[in-house]
């Protein structure tokens, strides 16, 4: 996809009372003892992002052809469960509601797809892995290499691994461990995770998402 990951700062925050916009083009990870400590910000100004990361709690409001990627999650990621709910309305957007991550070597971005807007990242284009059930229902699986793409360690060359859910919904628990054991198996997909996170991305139409995660 289109996105990079570079950090622009670094800093400890605390809860706050309510949500608050933070700048374009950050990125910020915070230590919380509730769980959550990491807050995804790429390009949120495009997507007017507001988040509360002490109740887990995020929007986004987007019209336009500028990606962005935002969400709440982990400094870390690893095989765990992650509850959501959702109130994401995407229709005629490319966008994706999805658990989304890296992994450092090899360098890999993953994403598990719980709904999406028109269009479905495992339709065209990539080599097909066959499909995973997990969490009720089948999930359509792919993979991709992209060749000198913006990356977490700046332009590089990686594999992109897709799950995308076949009866898409809203809100559910997406027990991660399920995903990375079939990626492991039809694929080069490591343990040295970075950051992971319950995501909202668009690259172009009009959509909005309010997204609680724990």
């Amino acid at each position: 996809m289109k996105f990079t990951a570079a950090i622009a700062g670094l800093f400890a925050i605390g809860a706050a009372a309510a949500p608050v916009a933070v700048a374009e083009g950050s990125e910020i990870e915070a230590r919380n003892p509730g769980g959550i400590n990491y807050v995804q910000n790429y390009n949120g100004g495009a997507a007017n992002f507001k988040y509360n990361e002490g109740a887990g709690t995020y929007s986004a409001n987007w019209n336009g052809n500028t990606d962005f990627v935002v969400g709440l999650g982990w400094s870390t990621g690893a095989a765990r469960s992650i509850t959501y709910s959702a109130s994401y309305s995407a229709g005629g957007s490319g966008s994706y509601l999805s658990v989304y991550g890296w992994v450092n070597s090899p360098q890999v971005e993953y994403y598990i797809v719980e709904n999406y807007g028109d269009y479905n990242p495992c339709s065209s284009g990539v080599t097909q892995l066959g499909s995973v059930y997990s969490d009720g229902s089948s999930y359509t699986v792919c993979t991709d290499q992209r060749t000198n793409q913006p990356s977490i360690t700046g332009t590089s060359t990686f594999h992109q691994f897709w799950s995308v859910r076949q009866s898409r919904r809203n809100s559910g628990t997406v027990t991660v461990g399920n995903h990375f054991n079939y990626w492991r198996q039809h694929g080069n997909f490591g343990t040295s995770y970075n950051f992971q996170v319950f995501a909202v991305e668009a690259f172009n139409g009009q959509g909005s998402a309010s997204v609680t995660v724990s």
